[in-house]
């Protein structure tokens, strides 16, 4: 399974669907998941000792048991969206011991719909998974308004996905 995370409900949900269908036509199981619809808590301590959300859990196990996946976020203000930031937070905490199988020796890729350069989310999000962990294919994927999504480069990026996540 390679799961397509997005942070938003706008462009980013657009081509998070466009590269699923793409993968679909690579073959295997894929699955777009909207971390607007996970409608998490602002995660802090406090409200962690509300319990953990069970849309924490459900996350954290999807990407437990995904081969890898494509994290798609908008740039906010030259970073990572808080929702998914939040997000990670959140499945850092619902795992217990294992929260870390979410993310460590998983294959991953970076996709942005940007309406400023998208840069430096792909490099923040880069950074952030594999600080936990995670091989980042080097290619990304990058569309703006002015730039549309190039249908070979999508298919070679999640081929090389495809590839080094069945080899894991």
């Amino acid at each position: 399974m390679i799961l397509y995370i997005t942070a938003s409900t706008g462009k980013n949900l657009e081509l998070a669907n466009t590269l699923a269908d793409v993968g679909k036509e690579l073959g295997g199981d894929h699955e777009v998941i909207n971390l607007v619809d996970c409608e998490l808590p602002l995660y802090c301590v406090e409200e962690e000792k509300n319990g953990i959300p069970d849309q924490a859990k459900v996350l954290t196990q999807k990407l437990i048991e995904a081969e890898g996946f494509i994290l798609i976020a908008p740039e906010y203000n030259g970073s990572i969206p808080p929702i998914m930031t939040n997000a990670i937070a959140w499945i850092s905490r619902s795992g217990g011991e294992d929260w870390r199988a979410a993310f460590s020796e998983k294959i991953a890729a970076v996709a942005t719909h940007s309406g400023g350069g998208g840069i430096k989310v792909l490099a923040a999000m880069r950074s952030q998974l594999e600080h936990l962990g995670t091989t980042v294919v080097a290619r990304q994927i990058l569309t703006h308004y002015q730039k549309s999504l190039n249908p070979d480069s999508a298919k070679a990026v999640i081929g090389h996905l495809l590839k080094l996540a069945n080899k894991s």
